[in-house]
């Protein structure tokens, strides 16, 4: 009877040392290769796919291209909290915010990676060479150092850009301001995307014969300087798609209602704010284009071979609001052709 419990007992210890064995035999790889290789099944099996959103600020512009992207991929199938996982992080206009998040992504292994405006982007794909990274509300793309062409990136991002119609922009003011002279051109100069903008509003003053001055910040905290500098030395003042100024438009406008000097902007959120008025693209509707762009990423294909793609069309907006304030009448036909219409404080689309 002993014996026999003996070898019970015996039979047993070698069973479990061979399971013990195995057990470790099969955690012998590294845990960062097991990581990865959990991140793929899940990616493949079309549960728990990771995805980071880097925004560089909060306005108008860029909350609307982050929640058409969200929107594009719920419509395609991927909602949030059920196939993926979005973790949205804000860098509140700050460059160490961007480094430190840029990080936090690459760390968590995300499957993509959104990057919404310039800073966020570069910020990115600093940290990571494999992580696939869409970006929107970018300018330019190979003059911002992300990619070798708009054409064929050739690196592991690609985008939509955000370039606006500068000289449709400028054609506008002249329509609304026949009389205009000099313009004032506003934008944060370590800004690659506004660098870019302000090149080209230069540009379109020199063909319509008007006269420029520029006034630049680096930061949010030198705009009210800066406005209340040039306001008095100018017809008008134009402010492309700055992040910096968007962010700050409420202040900017405070300024220039007071003095009624029209602000003709970037964007559709500037007027909204308090601008008079622009030739604009739709960034709710640019973020769902990169939305769609990410479906195809998740779903296999090469992002170093995806183009960067660009609005395919742009629309009015004229704040009939602002023009009552400043005494500016906008003529019939441009609030006949507008698409977006601002009066007594509602939003007329």
């Amino acid at each position: 009877m002993k014996k026999g419990i003996f070898r019970t007992i015996c039979s047993f210890t070698v069973a479990t040392a061979m399971v013990l064995t195995a057990t470790a035999c099969s955690s012998s790889q590294p845990a960062e290769q097991q990581g990865e290789e959990q991140t793929q099944q899940q990616s493949e099996d079309g549960e728990q796919i990771k995805i980071g959103v880097l925004q560089l600020m909060e306005h108008d512009a860029l909350d609307n291209a982050r929640n058409g992207f969200v929107d594009a991929l719920a419509e395609g199938g991927y909602v949030d909290g059920e196939k993926i996982v979005i973790d949205v992080q804000n860098a509140q206009g700050d460059q160490s915010n961007l480094k430190t998040m840029s990080q936090k992504f690459v760390n968590d292994k995300e499957d993509l990676i959104l990057a919404i405006a310039t800073p966020a982007a570069q910020s990115v794909a600093a940290e990571t060479q494999e992580i696939p990274i869409l970006a929107t509300a970018i300018t330019d793309y190979p003059e911002a150092g992300l990619v070798s062409s708009n054409e064929e990136p050739n690196v592991n991002l690609s985008g939509t850009s955000d370039r606006t119609p500068v000289k449709e922009q400028f054609a506008l003011l002249k329509q609304i301001l026949p009389d205009v002279k000099k313009v004032g051109i506003m934008y944060n100069s370590s800004e690659a995307n506004s660098e870019i903008q302000a090149r080209s509003a230069i540009e379109a003053c020199e063909e319509l014969g008007l006269t420029y001055q520029e006034g630049t910040v680096t930061n949010v905290n030198d705009i009210q300087q800066v406005v209340q500098s040039i306001v008095g030395e100018v017809d008008a003042l134009y402010i492309p798609t700055d992040n910096t100024f968007a962010s700050a438009i409420p202040l900017v406008v405070s300024i220039t209602d007071v003095e009624k000097v029209p602000l003709i902007c970037g964007e559709n959120g500037m007027v909204k704010g308090g601008g008079l008025a622009t030739v604009g693209i739709d960034y709710y509707k640019l973020g769902e284009q990169t939305g769609k762009m990410a479906i195809r990423v998740l779903e296999g294909e090469d992002i170093s071979k995806m183009p960067v793609e660009f609005p395919d069309s742009t629309e009015v907006c004229i704040n009939l609001d602002t023009a009552e304030k400043i005494g500016v009448t906008i003529p019939q036909e441009i609030i006949d052709s507008a698409a977006i219409v601002i009066k007594d404080g509602a939003v007329e689309e």
